[in-house]
């Protein structure tokens, strides 16, 4: 058989029923950000059943475990992220979140079951193997830092970085048995913004005496629309969102002090530093003018991912030989953020698009609701193509 033909029959409906079996667990015990310790030791306990090396802990409750082949060759890695949202689960399945408020409302319970088919077929497949593969558990995708950055700086790969590093994501949208990729420019960087208008308040009827926060606020808000629409390079997609206006006055009580937080997104890291000062800039001068002052924090978060062309035209063909044409389509840019970009700063890499949409129905719930849910039948996809990309790029020269 050739290798396509023994992936296909490593997974297998047993493997399925498996690895299916995995991932109700996981979601029905979804942690939070950097608490993923039940998680963390679900993985270890299936890594010691199958005999599997493992380092631990990254970030209290991160690991990476590692398969090697029976040649010398290249290293790569395939992540997978571990923790859930703040989110009451409103899906109605039987294996729902068994933890109130915790959802696994972005699919990282499919991505964690991925992995860890993968890792069942390639132990089997270690023969044809060429190098080492690393397999990447991580905390805390969901708030910034991010872990991907905190499991860097702990040295996760200890002296030796990977040739190549390679992650999937769900996509709702996209039918189940289908995935997607984009080289290139792919997915934005993510900043939080938080704005302080301080100002003079007082009685509503006595406005010669007020220093008004709430007018200085509004003027920035518009503003800034403004001026980052207007100075964004053309080709450099940009977002600036405001979505919590808080300030705590009354009918006929204008308050100190407004507090605005939104996010700011690009595409561009040299731009991304200049928004940053325009943002504070734009606004100082609007609240000085009017008698006030503002203070500005930007908390930075992800950085751009960009995916290594040459690595993602690749793994794109080598998707089309294992799935069919007609299974791999070509991706937009996103503006939502992923701190496996972290990664690929100093890894040539790239992730991809999974899709997890139930074909025979027509309702498509997004990632981060409360009704979000994933067809299992992606997994067989997901563990396919895993295996199949680590196996034949690692037969690939280093790039």
């Amino acid at each position: 058989m050739n290798l396509k033909e023994q992936i296909g029959h490593l997974v297998s409906d047993h493997l399925m029923e498996e690895i299916v079996a995995i991932r109700r667990h996981l979601h029905q015990h979804p942690e939070l950000s950097f608490q993923e310790h039940q998680t963390s030791l679900t993985i270890r306990e299936l890594l010691d059943k199958w005999g599997v090396t493992y380092d631990f802990p990254f970030v209290e409750t991160g690991l990476v475990a590692r398969i090697k082949g029976e040649k010398p060759g290249l290293r790569i890695a395939l992540r997978s992220d571990m923790d859930a949202l703040p989110i009451s689960e409103e899906t109605g399945l039987a294996f729902a979140s068994q933890n109130p408020g915790v959802m696994h409302a972005c699919g990282h319970d499919i991505h964690m079951a991925s992995l860890l088919g993968a890792i069942r077929v390639l132990s089997q497949l270690k023969a044809h193997m060429e190098g080492e593969v690393l397999f990447l558990f991580q905390p805390g995708e969901e708030v910034i830092p991010g872990g991907a950055k905190l499991m860097l700086e702990q040295g996760v790969f200890q002296g030796r970085p990977p040739d190549m590093i390679i992650a999937q994501h769900v996509l709702p949208e996209m039918e189940a048995g289908h995935v997607g990729f984009r080289p290139g420019m792919y997915m934005a960087s993510n900043d939080e913004i938080y704005i302080t208008v301080q100002g003079k308040g007082g009685h509503g009827a006595l406005r010669h005496n007020l220093k008004d926060p709430i007018l200085m606020a509004s003027h920035i808000l518009i503003n800034l629309q403004k001026e980052i629409t207007e100075k964004a390079p053309a080709h450099v997609p940009t977002v600036l969102s405001f979505g919590k206006v808080v300030a705590d006055g009354a009918t006929n009580v204008v308050p100190d002090r407004v507090q605005l937080e939104g996010t700011f997104r690009t595409m561009h890291e040299t731009w991304r530093k200049k928004a940053h000062r325009l943002i504070e800039k734009v606004s100082s001068d609007i609240a000085s003018s009017q008698g006030g002052s503002i203070r500005l924090e930007v908390r930075q978060g992800y950085p751009v991912l960009h995916n290594h062309e040459q690595i993602t035209l690749e793994a794109s063909n080598l998707a089309k030989h294992l799935l069919g044409n007609d299974r791999v389509e070509d991706m937009d840019i996103r503006m939502t953020a992923e701190d496996f970009a972290w990664f690929t700063q100093s890894i040539p890499g790239m992730m991809y698009r999974l899709g997890v949409r139930d074909p025979a129905s027509e309702q498509v719930y997004p990632l981060h609701t409360s009704r979000f849910r994933a067809d299992e039948a992606a997994l067989k996809t997901g563990i396919s193509l895993f295996a199949f990309l680590a196996l034949e790029l690692l037969k690939k020269k280093p790039v």
